[in-house]
């Protein structure tokens, strides 16, 4: 009874896990492609759609990094990949996963910056933004990627030293333990960074529900009074952001709390490393179909 049990939750834990990298990849493959079919018919993008073919990029890196290998994982093959190639998908997780959450916030600011009235603190902004988005995600990039560099470099470094006494079970690979020093870089380089930009996407957030709340206050007055409160566009925007910003933060905040058990503690279950992944993998998988809905209402706000 105990076997068919385990197995029954073995396969369970396959299903869920294959399920929700389909969906992740499927979604962010089809919009990558959608936008850049638009950019082949038009020869140009929209900042918005310009912000969310980056986004949908950088979701698509840590899903095919940190799924992928997982579900293989998960169907019996494990410790597959040598150290190399091991070290070389936690770059490209790490790269994925800062890159994410950056673009979510260039998107939540540039969103803010569009729909702010004129006589706002931001009006002198907004031109310069459209000017500046592309140059400004190029920079991000080759920023991260130098940074996430040096980790994976000094990887290599420790992993040819003498002195090698500990390893991390990633279920595919081992991995070399980092010492104190390099933690402390990781924290101030990486990790404070995502910190800094999740608080200000919940701040351009918030700045984006009172103008919507503001706006549907003073022009409450000349709508039929037939209609529902919940039926304005501003509502239903409100209702989105909301969305997205709960979404991010439960996620990510989750992913966080765990990343940072997985890597202080050293016995952990095969169970919690399981649920690490699928936290991890959430925002980049379903984040977005709430994106998408969430943006489009308040570009259509911002037309009216």
């Amino acid at each position: 009874m105990m076997k068919h049990r385990i197995d029954f939750w073995n396969l369970a834990t396959r299903i869920i896990f294959l399920s929700q990298t389909a969906i992740g990849i499927l979604v962010n493959f089809f919009l990558m492609f959608y936008y850049l079919f638009l950019y082949y018919r038009k020869c140009t993008l929209k900042p918005t759609d310009f912000i969310l073919l980056h986004l949908m990029a950088a979701n698509s890196l840590f899903i095919l990094s940190s799924g992928v290998p997982h579900i293989i994982t998960l169907w019996g093959l494990r410790q597959f990949l040598n150290n190399i190639v091991c070290e070389f998908l936690l770059y490209i997780q790490r790269l994925g996963r800062s890159m994410s959450i950056w673009t979510t916030f260039l998107l939540s600011a540039f969103q803010t910056m569009t729909i702010s009235p004129r006589k706002s603190c931001w009006k002198d902004y907004k031109v310069k933004a459209v000017r500046y988005i592309s140059c400004s995600i190029s920079l991000m990039w080759v920023l991260h990627v130098l940074i996430h560099l040096i980790f994976f470099v000094y990887s290599f470094i420790k992993m040819n030293g003498k002195n090698v006494t500990k390893k991390r079970d990633f279920g595919y690979c081992l991995i070399v333990e980092s010492d104190n020093t390099t933690e402390l870089l990781y924290a101030a380089l990486v990790m404070f960074p995502e910190v800094f930009f999740s608080v200000l996407i919940v701040w351009s957030s918030g700045s984006m529900i009172v103008i919507l709340f503001k706006h549907k206050e003073r022009v409450q007055h000349i709508r039929s009074t037939h209609v529902s409160r919940r039926n304005f566009p501003e509502s239903r925007a409100i209702q989105n952001i909301l969305a997205l910003m709960s979404t991010f933060l439960a996620f990510y905040t989750l992913s966080s709390i765990l990343r940072g058990c997985v890597a202080f503690f050293y016995n952990y279950t095969w169970w919690w490393l399981n649920i690490n992944h699928f936290i991890s993998l959430c925002f980049p998988s379903f984040g977005p179909c709430v994106f998408i809905r969430s943006y489009s209402l308040v570009s259509r706000f911002n037309l009216a």
